[in-house]
């Protein structure tokens, strides 16, 4: 009897072992990690990619969403805490590359892709259709009253005008420096910084008389506002890219087809609508974007 509990007792031993060393030697679950920064149109697209992923390769998605600015996320993005997350293709140029914003689309596109693989081992994916640039954005009231409809236009009006913008914008090589530079506009005061999420409705409250928005925030028509056309062609192109990190395309050869599934796929009044119902209607993101994929079969 004592021999038999000996060998049993021996025999939990070696199973207890052997379930030690299969945990010990089990590799962590395998997963992408998708970030974006702080405004809804990133969120949501955060998302998309994210949905799209799980769905056409089932490699578990961990979102880090509203994560903050332009640098930020780039930062992480170079220190491996992301995988994946979607920038512009003009932003790219000159808040993170520092180089002049000059260049049709195509020719910025291939100059960042060109780059970011050189310096930074990041694989600039195909764009996926829409450019969401800088728009300076009036009330519609002004624009019908005083006939305006370039940002030429205002100059006149500047030296009694408010403005408000993005933190990014203040700074930035294509921001707010060379925009009112190249247009000589000479405001009534310095700019006031604001969050994204708050300046359009500064402008309706009359805190404000202009703003950097984005051409695609959906709260432009639903405010009736008016963004003004950048007559003398300040701004660069900025196409909505995914970027990988190279490393993570290695792990996943799987990723690339996928990405490559979205791109061409978004319009910008896909994505205005999109951002309209989080932004106006107060959806959930998440919902938003299952229902767009559904009616498109992505």
């Amino acid at each position: 009897m004592r021999r038999a509990t000996l060998r049993f007792l021996y025999f939990l031993y070696l199973l207890n072992l052997l379930c030690f060393l299969s945990a010990c030697h089990k590799l962590p679950q395998s997963k992408i990690t998708i970030g974006s920064k702080f405004f809804t149109e990133q969120v949501i697209l955060a998302e998309l990619l994210a949905q799209h992923i799980e769905a056409k390769t089932g490699i578990p998605v961990e979102r880090k969403t509203n994560l903050g600015g332009t640098l930020l996320v780039h930062k992480a993005l170079e220190a491996g805490q992301l995988d994946l997350y979607v920038e512009y293709t003009g932003t790219a140029l000159t808040a993170v590359l520092n180089e002049s914003p000059q260049g049709d689309s195509a020719a910025v596109y291939h100059r960042v892709r060109q780059l970011y693989s050189e310096r930074f081992h990041f694989e600039v994916t195909e764009p996926l259709g829409f450019e969401n640039t800088f728009a300076m954005v009036i009330r519609g009231d002004d624009a019908r009253n005083l006939h305006l409809q370039k940002i030429s236009d205002i100059a006149p009006l500047a030296p009694k005008w408010r403005v408000a913008v993005g933190y990014e914008f203040l700074e930035r090589p294509d921001g707010f420096p060379g925009w009112s530079g190249r247009y000589n506009l000479h405001f009534a005061e310095t700019p006031k910084v604001m969050d994204l999420g708050l300046i359009y409705r500064a402008l309706v409250d009359h805190q404000v008389d202009i703003v950097a928005g984005n051409s695609t925030d959906g709260l432009i028509d639903s405010l009736g506002l008016v963004a003004l056309e950048d007559d003398r062609r300040y701004f660069p192109p900025y196409d909505a890219v995914p970027i990988v990190r190279q490393s993570t395309l290695a792990r996943f050869p799987q990723l690339r087809a996928a990405l490559a599934d979205l791109a061409g796929k978004l319009t910008a009044s896909d994505i205005r609508r999109l951002n309209y119902a989080v932004d106006a209607q107060h959806q959930d993101a998440a919902a938003v974007v299952r229902a767009f994929r559904a009616t498109r079969g992505i």
